[in-house]
């Protein structure tokens, strides 16, 4: 019996460790076959804004896709693995603030835009991780870029990229802590709670290694099936509008003599969906243009942090109230922001 035990686990570590190599490779090609298939196979034209959203749709999705199973397998196996009570009462008695702090650092420190922050945000929700500090995590993951960070330092200087990543740390555990006073949880959806992994922690005994991986493949499984749908529907809003960037549109209506322009572009910045380095290298062009300082950071922020594709695929997994206070609170957030940023720096 310990023999085929071995032998059955042997099987099972190999089948891991292939659907490991498999999620790699595939991650790591996504974006290659996509730019070969279209651009070279079928001679799309990818900078055309039909290619581009085409191409953009293809490429998103997958990666979304790729990041909801694989994060969540992850996940998956360290809640079926690790005393997570025993974790949650180790920050729990040192404070909320380490909690907070520490859910913006990984979220600095991932280079996820606004939806493909959501899968990771899924698993830690389920794992038990009080909502005030995985919202404080959803906010600072793609608001908090290292990216942007960088190119905002090689072209405004690096004081202004400073002040760009302690604001937006700030913004992130603010908000975190507003919400830690109120109970949220009823907001939240129900499929998130009720997981496999839940359902055999609850059984009071350690799992074995095949229950833990059949726990989390189940598991991902699960929400998968539940979400796919919105991510089309996301990351396909994306698509239509992906590459919609008038800059003389911004600097029209969000020039130096409006005095609500930093609420201007904040709103007006939401459906571009670009990330990091895509949306600094447009804020240069808006302050060459003559749009102040904190307007220019009030639309790096919005860009980056807020989409409508995050808001269609959250809708999944929020409910409307806490949706709309999640958005609100960012939004009003990066609107303060940019006029401290034109109080400072105008």
């Amino acid at each position: 019996m310990d023999v085929l035990e071995r032998g059955t686990d042997r099987r099972l570590w190999l089948r891991v460790a292939g659907g490991v190599g498999l999620w790699v490779a595939a991650y790591w090609l996504n974006e290659r076959l996509w730019t070969w298939l279209l651009g070279d196979v079928m001679g799309v034209d990818l900078a055309a804004p039909l290619g581009g959203a085409v191409h953009f749709f293809l490429y998103d999705t997958a990666k979304i896709f790729l990041l909801l199973t694989g994060l969540m397998f992850v996940v998956g196996m360290l809640r079926a693995s690790l005393d997570l009570d025993r974790a949650r009462d180790y920050l729990a008695g040192r404070g909320l603030f380490l909690g907070l702090f520490l859910a913006v650092v990984l979220g600095a420190v991932t280079p996820f835009c606004s939806c493909s922050s959501i899968p990771l945000f899924i698993g830690f929700v389920a794992a038990g991780i009080p909502l005030s500090i995985t919202l404080t995590f959803l906010i600072a993951s793609p608001l908090v870029s290292e990216i942007a960070a960088i190119m905002i330092g090689d072209q405004f200087g690096w004081h202004i990229a400073a002040a760009y990543v302690v604001a937006g740390s700030i913004l992130a555990m603010a908000i975190g802590f507003t919400f830690s006073r109120f109970d949220l949880d009823h907001w939240v959806e129900d499929m998130v709670f009720a997981t496999r992994i839940a359902q055999l922690r609850a059984a009071g005994r350690t799992p074995t290694w095949a229950e833990r991986v059949r726990a989390a493949t189940d598991e991902s499984k699960d929400i998968f099936t539940s979400v796919w749908r919105w991510v089309l529907l996301g990351v396909g809003i994306g698509a239509v509008i992906h590459g919609w960037v008038p800059a003389d549109f911004f600097a029209d209506i969000a020039g130096p003599d409006n005095p609500f322009a930093v609420i201007v572009v904040t709103i007006a910045a939401v459906p571009l969906y670009i990330n990091g380095a895509g949306v600094v290298p447009i804020a240069e062009a808006l302050w060459a243009k003559g749009m102040s300082l904190g307007t220019v950071m009030a639309f790096i922020m919005s860009a980056i942090a807020l989409s409508i594709p995050a808001a269609v695929m959250l809708r999944r997994v929020l409910k409307p109230p806490l949706l709309a206070l999640y958005f609100g609170s960012v939004t009003l957030g990066i609107v303060v922001v940019g006029y401290l940023f034109n109080a400072l720096y105008g």
